[in-house]
């Protein structure tokens, strides 16, 4: 069985997020979307928020799971026996930190975790989390960025009514 992860902040999880997790859901057999506790970022959602809100946009890929943690990933996937990392890329830009970590994290795992790049759908390459919520901290539009419920949920965040 060829297990993957696809760790990230998801806060929030956009359609460029689950564009990835759709089409790594394809290639794995299981997917495990896992919320990354950094705690380098002070994120608009809890751990616990985003994996509910993950687990409410994935309900329709049974192969997927959500989960989370906090560490390093290598510690992660060698604890839960997973040797693939999903990571996706919107820019030349993304390639360069993701080749960087990639090459990291094989090295910290003894070349036990590898890493696949799949690039986001054109349609989403300008959605990002910070995007999204800079737009909605300003009353502006998400609905393009993120499914109907997140929306609703960012706005919350942010106390604007829509």
């Amino acid at each position: 069985m060829k297990r993957a992860v696809y760790p990230g902040s998801f806060d929030p999880v956009t359609y460029g997020h689950l564009d990835i997790i759709k089409r790594a859901a394809e290639i794995f057999d299981v997917l495990v979307v896992s919320v990354l506790n950094n705690k380098g970022k002070t994120p608009l959602f809890s751990v616990e928020e985003r994996v509910k809100i993950l687990e409410e946009a994935t309900k329709d890929i049974p192969n997927v799971q959500v989960d989370s943690f906090s560490g390093l990933l290598v510690d992660y996937a060698a604890a839960n026996d997973i040797h693939v990392s999903v990571r996706g890329l919107r820019a030349i830009t993304d390639f360069e930190y993701e080749l960087q970590i990639a090459q990291t994290n094989a090295k910290l795992s003894g070349g036990k975790l590898d890493s696949v790049f799949l690039t986001t759908n054109l349609e989403y390459a300008y959605v990002s989390s910070s995007t999204v919520k800079e737009i909605a901290s300003f009353g502006g539009d998400i609905s393009q960025c993120v499914p109907d419920f997140v929306a609703e949920k960012v706005y919350e965040k942010y106390n604007i009514k829509k």
